[in-house]
């Protein structure tokens, strides 16, 4: 009797659960972002998002102080503007940007002494965009034998640093513009906002082409950005209540080491946008929808989409990738 009913509930959930995946896969609204997620399932992305967060927490401090010295250097006469692009930068870690910056401080000495501190500095800042480059070549599937070498993988970190660093100037511009009171400061305050939140977009799809070596254009990468930059700014937007709740749960048993925590749960929550962002290209570039959550491989996307993981495992140039699916004793070549 108990196995029977057991047998019997188990059938029950399979039969619903394949009606929610028939369901889903007939409706765009909902089989577009199931696929996104079966996507980033799909890649690791998830450890991806740890990756970055790892070799993030290591490049905080020397871009900063990167940042810190070029910023004090760029605009030695106007400590107010100094203050206010050293404080956008730093608000960029919710909580914990106030510790970061008790201990970023800028760099000094002698010209050879700056110089060497300079691009010391800018090389360990390289390392989270490097494995950036990889995490987004892993996510449009590019083979191993086509992945870019160091030289390039560094040209591309330094430009987009740069990109990033304009970012943070203008950024601050439009914070210091949607600050002020009086009649016209809501309107104001509401612009500053659209064009941060357009400028985010931008940068995003920026990075998106730039940190791959996938053949994509401005089109493919613009969805992905959109929905990167909304998800950052509410990140901001909520993030001092999620760091900080977030650190309180840690400091019980860690203690000091609590904001280290903090900082990387902000990190790896960075992450995760930037990588759904990108997921989101690679869905709708290929039309990787829609996929099934139950039966796999149980459609022709998700047949493309285990054919081009495969394909990416190609080392050399020389070596062929042949993908075939066997459909009741009979094999399908899909690639």
């Amino acid at each position: 009797m108990t196995s029977g009913d057991g047998g019997g509930v188990g059938g029950a959930a399979q039969r619903l659960l394949h009606r929610a995946d028939d369901f889903q896969r007939r409706h765009p609204v909902l089989a577009f972002p199931v696929a996104v997620f079966e996507k980033f399932g799909d890649d690791r992305a998830g450890q991806l998002a740890a990756l970055l967060a790892y070799y993030g927490f290591f490049s905080i401090f020397p871009l900063l102080l990167l940042f810190v010295t070029i910023v004090s250097l760029v605009v030695r006469d106007d400590q107010d503007l100094q203050q206010r692009l050293i404080g956008s930068a730093l608000s960029q870690f919710p909580v914990v940007g106030t510790r970061i910056g008790e201990s970023v401080r800028q760099l000094s000495g002698s010209s050879i002494a700056l110089i060497v501190g300079l691009l010391g500095a800018l090389w360990s800042g390289t390392a989270v965009v490097t494995a950036a480059q990889q995490a987004m070549d892993d996510v449009w599937d590019v083979p191993r034998a086509e992945r870019p070498s160091l030289v390039s993988r560094v040209t591309r970190a330094v430009v987009l640093l740069v990109v990033f660093g304009i970012w943070l100037v203008f950024s601050t511009i439009l914070a210091g513009l949607g600050s002020g009171s009086g009649a016209g400061a809501l309107g104001l305050r509401i612009v500053s906002m659209i064009t941060l939140l357009a400028l985010s977009t931008a940068l995003f799809a920026f990075a998106y082409r730039v940190l791959t070596v996938a053949h994509v254009s401005w089109r493919d990468v613009v969805p992905g950005a959109i929905v990167a930059a909304v998800a950052w700014s509410a990140l901001l937007l909520f993030g001092g209540w999620i760091v900080d709740r977030q650190i309180r749960n840690a400091s019980q048993v860690y203690g000091f080491f609590a904001i280290v925590i903090g900082l990387l749960f902000w990190i790896y929550l960075v992450a995760q946008v930037t990588l759904i962002g990108a997921e989101v290209n690679v869905v709708r570039a290929r039309r990787l929808w829609p996929r099934s959550f139950i039966d796999q491989p149980g459609s022709e996307p998700d047949r493309r989409v285990l054919a081009e993981q495969a394909e990416e495992e190609r080392a050399v140039p020389q070596e062929t990738v042949d993908v075939r699916f066997d459909d009741r004793g009979s094999s399908e070549a899909t690639r």
